[in-house]
């Protein structure tokens, strides 16, 4: 049996230049990999007319319940300008005992960190009592549509039951061990346009300028808090992340003016009820201001929240032995796979130290390296018991 090595797999993973929605071989690389450990590997190809093709990998070794999921994703954000880093992004090199390049904690060092742990512990467990499995994913940094989400349409297709799941993005703010997320807030993003008439500033009377309908609108939607926000989560938030008027005359009033915005909800709300509260302040405005509007709502999935039950309380003795960290349970951040996941399984998730994830020189200490390693095989031998 194979014994993989957590540092050279997280090497060999930043090394392809896999930024969404470009795979680059990464998802090849680690299809043979776990076949090497004995799993069957299922690579699913997912894309639409509107988005590009993306590569997905379900591996099973086992056909038995439980079956034990770990969750992540190959793909990376942009590393931007390439000379503002102090190493090429894409070739991985270790300073100061931290490996750096993009993707080393968000999230390709945890997928080798539970790789390595599975084949530790298939050396000494030639027979296990269920199922390991992998749901890795090329499209979590984007827009998620042909990634997760459709993966688990085809799980449930194939009738494909996950018993619980562990999600390795990276989690803990300072250090490891810190936090585990047992659950997300949910995420609607919208566009609104507002629609006046054109026409010279020293004559108002005789246009109607959307500039006004739209700072109405969005101090409306700011004014009051959504929520106070209750024991498993912070409030929520409406952000306005834009704002556009494509006029560079200082004497025409315009004929458009826009803004983007997202919300970030708690379970006090849904998409469907934030969409409801939004159109009504939209309507009301432009009703009054006689302007018209075009507005377009996306969601990313609603706010969820895992009990945390038996496993999750011993992944949270585990990690607490491993690091002498008090672990606490959370839902604050932002969105990821599990919301997708939540349909199928209940979810923890748990990875690497975030604090530079996204960043130039994105790094991760050798020793979180190791010690997340440990965690994720102490979790396997505890789970499979």
């Amino acid at each position: 049996m194979k014994n993989f090595d957590e540092l050279q797999l997280s090497k060999d993973l930043i090394r392809f230049p896999s930024v969404t929605p470009i795979d680059a071989g990464a998802i090849n690389y680690l299809s043979k990999k776990l076949k090497q450990l004995g799993f069957k590997c299922k690579i699913l190809e997912f894309k639409d007319k509107k988005n590009p093709s993306i590569k997905n990998l379900y591996a099973r070794l086992g056909s038995k319940q439980p079956n034990l999921c770990y969750a992540g994703h190959t793909d990376v954000v942009p590393p931007g300008d390439i000379k503002d880093w102090s190493v090429n992004p894409f070739k991985p090199v270790i300073k100061n005992n931290y490996l750096i390049g993009r993707g080393a904690n968000d999230m390709k060092s945890s997928i080798a960190c539970f790789v390595a742990a599975v084949s530790s512990f298939l050396k000494n467990n030639k027979k296990i009592n269920g199922s390991i499995s992998f749901l890795i994913t090329g499209d979590e940094e984007a827009q998620a549509i042909n990634g997760t989400k459709k993966v688990v349409n085809y799980l449930i297709k194939k009738k494909e039951k996950i018993d619980f799941c562990i999600v390795g993005e990276p989690t803990n703010p300072k250090k490891l061990g810190e936090m585990i997320k047992i659950g997300r807030r949910g995420s609607l993003s919208c566009n609104l346009e507002i629609l006046g008439n054109q026409g010279h500033v020293a004559y108002p009377h005789l246009s109607n300028n959307p500039i006004n309908s739209l700072i109405t609108i969005c101090k409306k939607l700011k004014e009051k808090p959504l929520d106070k926000g209750n024991k498993d989560f912070q409030p929520s938030n409406l952000e306005f992340t834009g704002i556009r008027v494509n006029n560079k005359a200082h004497n025409v009033i315009p004929a458009r003016a826009e803004t983007q915005f997202n919300i970030r909800y708690n379970n006090f709300h849904t998409s469907v009820s934030l969409r409801k509260m939004v159109n009504a302040v939209v309507k009301s405005i432009c009703k009054r201001n006689k302007t018209r509007y075009k507005i377009k709502f996306q969601s990313s999935g609603d706010s969820f929240l895992t009990n945390p039950g038996t496993t999750i309380q011993m992944a949270k003795k585990v990690i607490k032995k491993i690091t002498k960290v008090n672990t606490v349970f959370s839902t604050t951040g932002g969105t990821s796979d599990a919301r997708f996941i939540k349909r199928i399984s209940p979810c923890l998730e748990f990875g690497l130290v975030n604090k530079t994830m996204h960043k130039v020189d994105e790094c991760v200490s050798l020793s979180d390296l190791k010690k997340l390693k440990k965690i994720y095989h102490k979790i396997l031998i505890e789970y499979f018991k």
